[in-house]
Order: structure tokens, then sequence, then C-alpha cells
């Protein structure tokens, strides 16, 4: 079964906030697939990530680098995974019907902003009814902090 993550951006954006959350799914062995709403934030995010300073190198591609089955991290606006990723990032209120197809979901929302709050919370009610397992985790003064 699936397990979804509700990741709660309160202190940073996605673009801070996945990289050590990428690496930790590298350092596992496991291959992700970032979900982006269009291909100009996935040119963003693919700029973003070949900057950030930790971890210091996370080897990602995206359709324009081509060779997907090559990549440990694929970004893409489709939310297929030509690189047979089994973790699924979700960012940027990205849509998907695949969710059943991954082992793991992390669906990061930005809690500074009511409508992709909103929407988070709606996504969760229908995860929820479709019986998936859920986490709820909001960014803290110290990192992540699972709540009730």
């Amino acid at each position: 079964m699936t397990e979804i993550g509700f990741y709660h951006l309160t202190r940073t954006g996605p673009d801070d906030a996945l990289p050590p959350l990428l690496g930790r799914t590298l350092a596992t062995g496991q291959r992700a697939l970032v979900l982006c709403r269009s291909e100009e934030r996935v040119a963003e995010l693919d700029a973003s990530l070949w900057a950030c300073a930790e971890p210091n190198w996370l080897p990602h591609g995206t359709e324009a680098d081509g060779d997907a089955d090559l990549q440990p991290i694929w970004l893409s606006c489709d939310d297929a995974a030509p690189n047979g990723a089994r973790f699924l990032f979700v960012i940027d209120g990205a849509a998907t019907q695949r969710l059943a197809e991954f082992d793991r979901v992390f669906d990061l929302f930005d809690g500074r902003d009511e409508t992709a709050v909103q929407a988070a919370r709606a996504r969760w009610t229908s995860a929820k009814a479709a019986g998936y397992s859920l986490a709820y985790w909001q960014q803290g003064a110290k990192g992540w902090e699972k709540k009730a």
C-alpha cells in the first residue's frame, strides 16, 4: 500500500526542502520522480538542484536531458516514472492519478499560501477516502515534526 506523507512547508519553499529529502531517498537506494506543474517549473527546479549546497550532488535529469533510465531523480510535469522511481515527490500542487504506482508519495505544500493549504486538505481527504496510509509532517525550528 502506498504511504503518502503531507509535508507542510512553513519555513522554506520546495527548492530548499527537496534536496535533503531527495538525498535521503538516494541514500536508501531509491529513485525519485519530482512532479512539477509546468515545464518552466521543471527548468527552475533543475537549475536549483544543480546549485544546492547540501547534499552537494543530486544526480537528476529531465526530458530535455533524456536517458531517463540512467537518472536516479527525474524532474517532470508528467506523472509517469520512466526512471523506474518508486518514490514520488509532488510540489506546487501538481496533480497525479497514479498514487498507487508508488511506494511512497511526498506531497509538499506551501503553508504560507492559504489556497495551497486548502488544496492539500482536499488531497488529504481524497487519499484518506481511498484508503491510503497517511502521515502529516510540518517544518519546525529543528526540522520536520510528525504531527497527529
